[in-house]
């Protein structure tokens, strides 16, 4: 088929690679601009870019698409069979979405209807999902609301990272994407019942708050990290978490319980295994304890 690929992050890279294996014809590669990554803040290609340059397809990289009406007309003159989005970052027009002579299929990394929204991935480990998976969806203006032509379940295990799920579901969407092209499945209209949203996580969503339970907190652990980090504040530092698990322990919410350290929850505690210090690397937490010493009866914030 034509097609057009609109993508940006990592997510999207092993759909874009399948596709172009399989010998569709890509038209057009859409991917957010370049934006200043690093410490020198050079202006970086997101990673769909960096892939179709390396596969030798042309790219477009509009900042708006909304009331663009060039953009609209240049879409169509693709003359597409179907445009392939996933994790694209921008919402397509109506005009975009009626253009393609099949329309537009999404790539989503949750089981429609649960988890529509832009985190589906962390939303799952955060409520401790059994299962995710991808739902390949044809596109309408609504968020994540149109129907379902193929899905793939993938379980949650009990110490699964967003990473870890992450590359599970970039590699299942991939696999669905060319089932869908192929088999041309009959939509099917999500059901009413069980829709959940995945709101866009901030910073703030990382802190800590050790009134919860221990079990709560290794999920947010988990499933915020790499982005937006999970930390604690202690004597005026904000101290990423980068892995944790649940321990025995009990005491007031934030109080260090022993040297390890369990940190006491709403119920149960806390250890922390990996921790680090702004403008430092990420070290064991015995490591980093050795120069900023939390002893137990500590009572963090």
């Amino acid at each position: 088929m034509r097609l057009a690929f609109m993508g940006s992050p990592d997510f999207a890279v092993p759909a874009l690679r399948a596709l172009h294996a399989a010998g569709h014809e890509i038209a057009m590669v859409y991917c957010q601009p370049p934006r200043p990554a690093g410490r020198g803040q050079k202006e970086t290609p997101c990673p769909v870019h960096k892939a179709a340059l390396a596969l030798g397809l042309p790219v477009r990289t509009p900042a708006r698409l909304r009331k663009d009406a060039a953009e609209h007309a240049a879409f169509a003159d693709l003359g597409l069979d179907a445009a392939v989005v996933a994790a694209y970052g921008l919402i397509l027009p109506a005009p975009m979405l009626a253009a393609p002579r099949l329309g537009c299929l999404n790539i989503h990394a949750s089981l429609l209807p649960r988890w529509r929204g832009a985190a589906p991935i962390q939303a799952a480990i955060l409520a401790g999902d059994a299962e995710s998976g991808v739902t390949i969806m044809q596109m309408e203006e609504g968020l994540d609301t149109g129907p379902m032509l193929l899905a793939g379940q993938v379980p949650i295990g009990p110490r699964m990272t967003t990473p870890e799920l992450h590359d599970a579901l970039a590699a299942l969407g991939a696999k669905l994407i060319l089932r869908a092209l192929e088999a041309a499945p009959i939509p099917v209209p999500q059901p009413e019942a069980g829709v959940t949203y995945a709101a866009k996580l901030a910073k703030e969503d990382g802190r800590l708050d050790w009134s919860q339970d221990a079990a709560a907190l290794d999920r947010r652990v988990r499933a915020l990290n790499p982005w937006p980090g999970t930390y604690l504040l202690h004597a005026g530092e904000a101290i990423r978490v980068l892995a944790a698990e649940p321990a025995e322990g009990a005491g007031a919410p934030g109080t260090v319980l022993d040297a390890a350290p369990a940190i006491a929850c709403g119920s149960g505690a806390l250890r922390l295994l990996r921790l680090q210090r702004p403008g430092r690397g990420a070290l064991p937490a015995a490591d980093v304890l050795r120069g900023f010493p939390l002893p137990p009866g500590t009572v963090l914030g």
